[in-house]
């Protein structure tokens, strides 16, 4: 049976499962990545399941996230990933060697594997024909430890692409037209792969750009085929000996289509405060600007540092405008220093961060408040940036520098210079040196962690009951995203590995008040509308919650890592049968649920009752296995039962 490039990805690492859409599989992953916002919780749960050493091909720690050092918060941290990294044999890429996912594509990224990642936007290896997969960090650590990645088996949503890009349009505009089609819950539950002949007229660095921002579409992940680009790009890194062809077979079919001219695409933007809020640029052009930011994983290939160069060569960016330039690996900038592009944008007026995420995560680079910012980021979510009232658009390489060029929002097709020829180096500079290699066993063993005065061991957690008597304690709407319940930024983040702090701050931008209130009553539940939790994978999000007593989430739907990162940490997310029951659901409202165990284990109805009203149907979705994690308080003390 012809099968296509997912198909054939999942079928070679089925360790359990048929690959029927809805059921349960379990996948073997040979690479994993974490990075510094989430790892390290990640290895404290290595610590607490007394993991000796870990049983992947690879697995990579980046510190990429929380560079800045205000205090000693960081540093300790950073300090902590490079002990732990060497007593569990970890690679770990130092602080400014470079965002993880282009690193990791770079350095490790390899044809047919599987790639399970505690960020969101580790699909962007699906670019060189890889299963890569977002996760929360308790997954990601069981993956280390030998364990299989329990999942349901998406659809493939298959995407075919023709023709070739105009002059001026470029790999985040084919991205930001999915958004536009089909929004940011159009690829929940699917697998997205891009096939067709328009594919040979994108570099491996393009099909990262939009593998990345599958994620802003709610998808599991996005596959490309390993084709004669990924050979030029292995090549490049010279690494063309893991090179091997994935491609689908002549025939294969996909669970649902779609297809987009690329010689019919024009440059798009995407409004604040979502990446789905999709227009054309020449529909906003001529609005005010005060920033126009490039880089991030989400365009950090040469290509887009390389086009902003040359569109500002001999030229200045207005006088009103902050145009920021976040390289995405130390490699990248030694190549532009050396092909002459650097200069170029240090001469421009470009302010040169270091390598990192940086503004895209909130830490820097933060726009005044109510002005406009342009940026090549992946999501634009409310005061992601840094600032609370943030107005940030999301676009390309090409919308973003001429807007800075001009000094106003510019559809670059406007512009009275001809479209820049970029040509990819054959040749980039390939830096290992803050790469550290993991120790040998017998070496790590003697290794002692190093923990600085803001490390705390995680929370324990008691397992469901069997009935609920609980308040409403907060009631959301549609689209809520993790950065929402547990910001980002450079006040929120140093405490990722101090749970009793990091929690004063969830959902404190949408209700000041929660956590205080979350404190004083204790156990309750959260209602929420549609794709609740979409957006980062980042699980302080699920344990933060938990930790001020969030036993129960009511939604109509779930993002799908919120979901499981829920799950992980014994918290029930269920589901409304009838979705018009959000709206008899009001916050400070007392529900009960009686034989909550007897419901879970046999059927998927539970029932839940108002106080003062009619009871309401809810189901909980969940496999056996999830329903004994549930019942044993999380993923961690479920493994810990296992033996």
């Amino acid at each position: 049976m012809a099968q296509n490039v997912a198909q054939k990805l999942i079928e070679s690492h089925l360790l359990d499962g048929e690959m029927t859409p809805g059921k349960e599989i379990a996948v073997r992953i040979d690479q994993t990545l974490t990075q510094d916002a989430t790892g390290t919780l990640v290895m404290l749960e290595l610590e607490a399941m007394k993991l000796d050493r870990v049983k992947t091909e690879i697995s990579a720690q980046y510190v990429d996230h929380n560079l800045i050092q205000e205090d000693n918060k960081n540093p300790d941290d950073h300090l902590f990933l490079q002990s732990a990294c060497e007593r569990f044999g970890v690679h770990f890429s130092r602080p400014g060697n470079g965002i993880s996912h282009a690193v990791h594509m770079e350095r490790f990224g390899r044809p047919g594997k599987t790639l399970l990642g505690s960020d969101s936007h580790t699909p962007a290896a699906g670019s060189m024909g890889m299963l890569a997969i977002g996760a929360g960090g308790l997954e990601v650590a069981m993956a280390m430890a030998g364990e299989p990645l329990y999942t349901k088996m998406p659809k493939v949503f298959g995407i075919k692409l023709t023709g070739e890009l105009p002059d001026w349009v470029s790999a985040k505009d084919v991205v930001l037209e999915m958004l536009r089609r089909h929004g940011v819950s159009g690829g929940v539950g699917k697998i997205i792969e891009y096939h067709g002949p328009g594919l040979k007229n994108l570099e491996a660095m393009d099909r990262h750009v939009i593998a990345n921002m599958g994620a802003e579409l709610g998808a599991t992940t996005t596959v490309f085929p390993a084709d004669e680009e990924i050979k030029r790009f292995l090549k490049s890194q010279g690494r063309e000996d893991e090179y091997e062809e994935l491609v689908a077979d002549d025939g294969a079919e996909y669970d649902e289509t779609d297809e987009i001219d690329l010689s019919t695409l024009v440059p798009l933007i995407a409004k604040p405060t979502s990446p789905g809020n999709v227009v054309t640029v020449e529909e906003l052009a001529g609005d005010d600007l005060y920033q126009a930011y490039i880089g991030s994983s989400a365009n950090p290939g040469y290509r887009d540092f390389a086009m902003a160069a040359e569109m500002v060569r001999g030229r200045n960016v207005s006088k009103d405008v902050s145009f920021d330039v976040n390289p995405s690996s130390r490699a990248m900038l030694q190549t532009l220093a050396r092909d002459d592009r650097l200069g170029v944008l240090i001469a421009s007026g470009a302010r040169i961060h270091q390598a990192g995420c940086n503004g895209c995560i909130g830490m820097g680079q933060a726009p005044a408040t109510g002005r406009n910012s342009l940026r090549t980021t992946p999501r634009n979510f409310p005061g992601r940036s840094g600032t609370k009232e943030d107005s940030v658009f999301l676009c390309s390489p090409e919308t973003a520098v001429a807007s800075a060029l001009m000094g106003r929002i510019t559809d670059p097709r406007t512009l009275d210079f001809d479209y820049p020829r970029i040509n990819n180096p054959d040749d980039p500079v390939i830096n290992e040196q803050m790469m550290e290699a993991p120790l040998p066993a017998d070496e790590a063993r003697n290794v002692e962690l190093i923990k600085g005065p803001n490390i705390k061991s995680l929370p324990d957690f008691d397992g469901i009951p069997d009935a609920f008597d609980l308040p409403v304690l907060l009631k959301v709407g549609n689209d809520i995203s993790t950065d929402e319940i547990m910001r980002a930024g450079a006040e929120v983040l140093p405490f990722r590995s101090n749970i009793p702090e990091i929690a004063n701050f969830v959902y404190d931008g949408v209700d000041a008040e929660y956590p205080a209130r979350a404190r004083k009553t204790g156990d309750h539940i959260i209602i929420g509308g549609s794709n609740y939790g979409q957006g980062s994978s980042r699980e302080h999000a699920a344990i933060a919650p938990r930790y001020l007593g969030l036993r129960v989430v009511i939604a109509k739907d779930y993002a799908r890592i919120h979901w499981q990162n829920l799950v992980n940490f014994g918290v029930l997310p269920l589901i409304y049968e009838n979705a018009d029951d959000h709206d008899t659901l009001d916050q400070g409202a007392k529900l009960s649920i009686k034989g909550l165990h007897d419901a879970l284990d046999n059927g998927d109805t539970v029932s839940v009752d108002v106080d003062g009203g009619d009871s309401v149907a809810c189901r909980h979705g969940l496999s056996p296995r999830q329903v004994e994690i549930l019942k044993a308080g999380g993923l961690i003390n479920w493994k810990r039962d296992q033996g």
